[in-house]
């Protein structure tokens, strides 16, 4: 069992950076593929970037390449979103989930924490 807890979220402008980071509760963190997802007020959870177990190759969604880095320091247990150039577009609440190599679904859900970008 992985317990998953993100934190970071919050309000910010058009324009400005949050960091939103992600904490494991596993002693095989390595073991899992990590990845961010996000809920906008009535739409649809969507990905958003990925990670995988070395933190060499990352996956990101069209609408945050270029703007979000996903990165993961595996002996700390934790996976950091940067978000940068943040627009009201982005506002959702994000979560962390991770899945490992035998799983096709993601197991693993945080709570989720809001971010929320004003014009």
């Amino acid at each position: 069992q992985v317990q998953l807890l993100e934190s970071g979220g919050g309000s910010v402008e058009t324009g400005g950076s949050l960091r939103l980071s992600c904490a494991a509760s596993t002693r095989t963190f390595r073991d899992y593929f990590v990845a961010w997802f996000r809920q906008g007020p009535g739409k649809e959870r969507e990905f958003v970037a990925g990670v995988s177990w070395s933190g060499i190759t990352t996956y990101y969604a069209d609408a945050v390449k270029g703007r979000f880095t996903i990165s993961r320091i595996n002996d700390k247990n934790m996976v950091w979103l940067q978000m940068n150039s943040l627009e009201p577009e982005d506002t959702a609440v994000y979560y962390c989930a991770a899945k490992d190599t035998r799983q096709v679904e993601y197991a693993y859900w945080g709570q989720g924490t809001q971010v929320t970008v004003s014009s």
